[in-house]
């Protein structure tokens, strides 16, 4: 058992969780056992993930584990984001206002609309027949 001293939080999107673990390091960024550059192909998503590091100028001073699960990889960007972004206020809390003004801290609740029944789809409906 380690005695280094971490930060835990978990972020969620659509149906996607991320567990995310901060630990004070280089900036090396692990999730799911594969490096960050392997698991997330794109360079867009990469820096969607780094965000709340820029936003606090914490960028390079911690090593990031992510434990992301469920749903596609643009979800589990969006929870390891929010994931990070709490555990920075875990670290410290003086962080909560340029994390809260740039958004990090806000869950995004939208999520994929049931199917109902008698219904083609959530909203789309079969076609209609006069006679």
């Amino acid at each position: 058992m380690t005695d280094q001293v971490q930060y835990r939080a978990t972020g969620r999107r659509k149906t996607s969780v991320a567990r995310v673990i901060l630990r004070p390091g280089e900036g090396k960024i692990v999730v799911n056992g594969r490096s960050f550059d392997q698991y997330f192909p794109s360079e867009a998503l990469r820096s969607e993930v780094q965000q709340p590091f820029a936003a606090t100028e914490q960028a390079g001073k911690f090593d990031v584990l992510i434990n992301a699960c469920g749903g596609g990889i643009h979800g589990q960007v969006g929870a390891a984001r929010l994931g990070i972004a709490r555990a920075l206020i875990v670290f410290d809390p003086e962080l909560r206002p340029r994390l809260r003004q740039g958004g990090f801290l806000t869950r995004d609740p939208r999520a994929k609309e049931r199917k109902k029944y008698g219904q083609k789809g959530a909203r789309k409906r079969f076609q209609f027949s006069k006679r």
